[in-house]
């Protein structure tokens, strides 16, 4: 069973800012975009101390961070943004579920992004969080990965709306990009899970019933992680008409809420999946029960053939001296060949009524 390491996230304190995931060895980089519909800057080895240069607050300005081992580029980007502590805290504390917050016009978002790892059955887990103000949204990522490139060329080549909108659209294409690692995930173990369903209908090896159980735990450790998203979205979606969250333009509620259906289309899927594993299951004891019948089935017809067999042997083998059969010339032979008449009809007639 996936479990959560607890431990070292409650010792993270507030005033103390320290990453808690297993990307020790990451390297901090960030770029940075600043676009609006007819201009873009693209800034590839970005620092803290460009924050206050680079940074225009009248166009929407995406700083990307991968890498949390530096906490004082965290620290400086968090003050740059006059974010509080706590805040900064849950970005680099990756036991955290999955969390929509929103706090003196910033709001935060954190996500698990959940992909297959390669010739294996585990599950790779990667925290990526969101600060959204002003115009300004900071994502970052525990390690270099490529699940925004399609973004940064949208942006780059001036691709569908994503230049004409602010900052609240990125962030819903970012979250966008990060969901499609759960379809992702999903289908890989929905691949998986058919592999299983079809062996456990021929082969009835306990490494069947292994790969089953780990399978449904990888199942409900996605679900785990899709629920609190879920809720979050639907936060966002429920109170739109009261402008809750100020870092969100009432014209793309909308678009949150789309992100909220998938999650619900997730969990349906994950859920009807789950039942197939079940299927499995049945199909891998059903096989075992019906090996153990055949085993069964044959051993009693085997112990019948003998019984008739054994009651003859045990009537010659009593030691009487006045059975007549004892002085028969051939009577050792005639007694033989009885057995096996015997023994020959009792196949045919199990044969005719197909008892095996």
């Amino acid at each position: 069973m996936r479990k959560i390491k607890y431990k070292k996230g409650r010792k993270v304190q507030p005033t103390f800012l320290d990453y808690t995931g297993v990307h020790k060895n990451t390297k901090t980089e960030m770029q940075l975009f600043v676009y609006d519909t007819n201009d873009l800057t693209e800034f590839k080895e970005f620092t803290t101390a460009q924050l206050g240069k680079c940074i225009s607050l009248d166009k929407v300005n995406w700083l990307n961070i991968h890498g949390l081992n530096d906490t004082n580029i965290i620290k400086s980007v968090g003050d740059f943004l006059q974010v509080d502590n706590f805040m900064l805290g849950d970005i680099l504390n990756t036991t955290k579920r999955t969390k929509l917050d929103e706090y003196h016009d910033v709001l935060f978002f954190n996500i698990k992004s959940l992909l297959p790892v390669e010739n294996s059955d585990n599950i790779a887990v990667e925290q990526i969080s969101f600060l959204l103000k002003n115009g300004i949204l900071v994502s970052f990522q525990e390690k270099r990965s490529d699940f925004f490139t399609h973004i940064r060329e949208r942006i780059r080549t001036h691709s569908g709306i994503v230049r004409d909108k602010k900052a609240d659209y990125l962030l819903y294409l970012l979250l966008d990009a990060v969901m499609e690692n759960f379809y992702i995930t999903i289908e890989n173990e929905e691949d998986r899970v058919e592999e299983l369903i079809n062996l456990s209908k021929t082969s009835t090896s306990p490494q069947i019933l292994e790969q089953i159980e780990k399978h449904r735990d990888n199942f409900d450790f996605l679900k785990r992680s899709i629920i609190p998203l879920r809720d979050s979205l639907y936060s966002i979606k429920s109170i739109k008409d009261d402008n809750v969250f100020n870092t969100i333009e009432h014209d793309n509620y909308s678009f949150f809420s789309r992100l909220h259906q998938k999650c619900l289309e997730l969990l349906e899927q994950i859920e009807y999946d789950l039942t197939s594993l079940d299927s499995a299951s049945n199909f891998y004891f059903s096989a075992q029960n019906q090996k153990m019948n055949q085993v069964m089935k044959t051993l009693t017809v085997v112990s019948v053939f003998f019984m008739p067999l054994t009651f003859i042997v045990g009537i010659y083998g009593m030691n009487f001296d006045n059975m007549p059969e004892l002085h028969w010339q051939y009577g050792y032979f005639m007694v033989l060949g009885l057995m096996f008449l015997l023994l020959l009809g009792m196949i045919y007639y199990f044969k005719k009524k197909k008892w095996y």
